[in-house]
């Protein structure tokens, strides 16, 4: 049995009342589509607070999106070198660089 029937199952013994507030185009349409639906407002409603409390957040998104990101780039750069070789080589480079500019004439 799923979650959804064991739900409506025990629904009179579990369900908590609130108060929401709709305009009238809320309100009518609500309606219209619970008479068309043969169900009550009220279980329509709950319908989509299900459907919105399933969909996951945007930081949840985020999250995933970046892990898929992270997944597909693992071993991309296989060529370069170990994080610490190539930072060394770059200081190297930027020493290099730096001397070389120490040791040009200055104009005036």
């Amino acid at each position: 049995m799923d979650e959804r029937s064991i739900r409506a199952m025990y629904a009179r013994y579990i369900m908590h009342r609130t108060q929401i507030y709709l305009d009238d185009l809320q309100e009518r349409a609500l309606a219209a589509r619970a008479e068309r639906a043969g169900r009550t407002k009220s279980s329509l409603i709950r319908e989509a607070i299900d459907s919105y409390l399933e969909q996951p957040s945007a930081a949840e998104t985020a999250l995933a999106r970046l892990r898929t990101a992270v997944a597909h780039a693992h071993g991309c750069a296989s060529s370069l070198p170990a994080g610490e070789h190539y930072v060394e080589e770059l200081r190297g480079a930027d020493r290099e660089r730096a001397r070389e500019l120490d040791e040009r004439p200055r104009e005036r």
